[in-house]
């Protein structure tokens, strides 16, 4: 149990070699980390012995309160409130029994779930505060709170200095496959099972596992407001992953995806060339077949690949073929002889590892094609809506922390004699804000909703179109949420760290993901060329 400590108390601890000051009615030590302080110890000393609350929640924000608490906290001052303690809930009635669902028919029943989070309206989906929902039950409940516990507790404290370091420790990657995260990416409504041992994550039985339940893992770690984070954990994993789980050969798979999932090798996806982007038809990176048949023999080169760096897997388009979209295959090419990779510097996503790599006649066991020989374009365009997805879960979470931050800040900065949050124009522009992170985000749940009720070719047909469109309007909300955080906050998202670190950390991010996965216009027109196609095929009267 932490001390108790009266205000007079603490005021005797004011000296250098004796410094305790008071952050919200706790005590910390700070004798020995004075040294330390970013600001300079003199600082901490004129606040020595004092209610340091006021200084502190002027230049900091929550995560380095609590990234310091436990090292630091000696106590809480006497006037503190306990927490109350919680009435037993009461039982329950017992609800009718529903009809059994088929395991292809998603629950359609509207579940109220209990509140959570810190309710500010808009910074988290509606579900979060008691609205009601067809997509979410008690089991979506359980999974955010464990994930979001955990990236609370392991990574919003440390993302600055992971992203100063450009890396995250290599045992935060890998309690993502002890968690059962990793193997919960995988575009997969069905969980892996056969590939972890029969586990799963802690709060949802294996046979409970939907697309909502990704969702919620992508969304929750993209909390910490760093994409270069997001990308490292899940970028190369969520699209490199997919493709040999889907189409590769059952002894390849056998082999290669239980490390993969566990967290313990790593895979990412090889597609985009120095000269070849969202034309993915035109890519040049040749493999051809060696005399004996036995051996692909690859030459090329690859630009802009999340994660080459630490990757002992690349799942990489090449040219088998002739020209054009009916030439490429895809081929799982591992770490050896001929692979070299260097980092790339980029204007965002610093931890992510960004790639370039360089293939000189890599040899590439036969076995390791992915699906048919030529047939490779498919895959690339199926995996597409699953990377476009990821794009858009994690821009729609960095529009709501802007957003929230921008909020929390406007709450407690004054201008002109009033809180920022009084000026109409302030608000004018959270309602922008706001109103363009709902749309989207109600556009994604039923994006995901009819990725789990197609089946895949019919996705691919129906959803491609439309899937790119909202990863243009996701990625142009992202970009508007961050311009206007930026300006409430003002020159403070313009330094880094500090409060406000995170947007402009968000900022640097933005072209991240305005690019990548297809750009902004070529997903627009995309969008359009595809719905006029599928719905033409239909029978639309045009």
């Amino acid at each position: 149990m932490s001390k108790v400590f009266s205000a007079e108390e603490v005021a005797g601890h004011n000296k250098a070699e004796s410094l305790y000051v008071i952050v919200d009615q706790d005590v910390y030590d700070v004798t020995t980390f004075a040294d330390e302080h970013p600001g300079g110890k003199k600082i901490l000393q004129r606040v020595g012995g004092k209610d340091a609350s006021k200084q502190f929640w002027k230049y900091h924000n929550e995560s380095i309160l609590k990234k310091y608490k436990p090292k630091l906290q000696v106590g809480s001052l006497n006037t503190k409130p306990q927490p109350a303690a919680k009435p037993a809930a009461p039982k329950a009635a017992p609800k009718p029994a529903a009809k059994a669902a088929s395991s292809s028919e998603p629950k359609q029943e509207s579940e109220a779930l209990e509140p959570f989070g810190d309710l500010i309206p808009y910074a988290d989906p509606h579900w979060y505060q008691s609205y009601h929902s067809q997509y979410y039950n008690q089991s979506h409940a359980d999974l955010r709170a464990e994930v979001r516990e955990w990236v609370e507790e392991k990574i919003m404290p440390f993302v600055d200095e992971w992203e100063e370091a450009k890396m995250i420790p290599t045992e935060i990657y890998k309690e993502m496959g002890q968690r059962g995260y990793l193997a919960g990416l995988m575009g997969s409504e069905k969980y892996p099972t056969q590939y972890t041992g029969g586990k799963c994550c802690a709060s949802v039985p294996a046979e409970n596992w939907d697309l909502f339940h990704e969702l919620l893992i992508t969304d929750e770690i993209s909390r910490a407001a760093s994409g270069g984070l997001v990308w490292n954990l899940i970028g190369g994993f969520g699209i490199g992953g997919p493709p040999l789980l889907k189409y590769g050969k059952p002894a390849l798979k056998d082999r290669i995806v239980p490390g993969i999932l566990a967290g313990d090798k790593r895979i990412c996806l090889a597609i985009t060339e120095p000269d070849v982007g969202s034309d993915v038809a035109q890519l040049t990176c040749e493999a051809k077949l060696s005399e004996d048949g036995k051996h692909y023999i690859v030459n090329g080169e690859k630009k802009w690949i999340t994660n080459g760096i630490w990757c002992d897997y690349f799942t990489t388009a090449v040219r088998t073929g002739g020209k054009g979209m009916g030439g490429v295959s895809m081929l799982l090419i591992e770490r050896g002889p001929g692979v070299t990779t260097r980092r790339m510097d980029c204007q965002g996503v610093w931890s992510s590892g960004t790639t370039y790599i360089t293939f000189e006649d890599v040899k590439v066991p036969v076995e390791n094609l992915l699906g048919k020989e030529n047939k490779g374009f498919n895959i690339i365009m199926t995996n597409f809506n699953h990377e476009r997805i990821g794009i858009i879960i994690q821009c729609l979470r960095f529009s709501r922390v802007c957003y929230e931050e921008a909020m929390k800040f406007a709450h407690k900065r004054k201008t002109f004699g009033k809180k920022l949050i009084e000026h109409p124009v302030i608000r004018l522009k959270f309602a922008h804000m706001a109103r363009q992170i709902e749309a989207s985000w109600a556009w994604l749940e039923q994006m995901m909703y009819q990725c789990q009720v197609m089946g895949e070719t019919e996705a691919m047909l129906k959803l491609g179109g439309a899937i790119a469109g909202l990863k243009a309007q996701s990625t142009v909300t992202f970009e508007f949420c961050a311009r206007e955080a930026s300006q409430i906050f003002g020159g403070l998202s313009y330094t880094r760290g500090g409060q406000g670190g995170k947007v402009e950390r968000l900022y640097r991010d933005v072209r991240a993901y305005a690019i990548p996965g297809g750009s902004e216009e070529i997903m627009l027109d995309l969008s359009i060329r595809q719905a006029l196609k599928v719905h033409e095929f239909m029978g639309a009267k045009l």
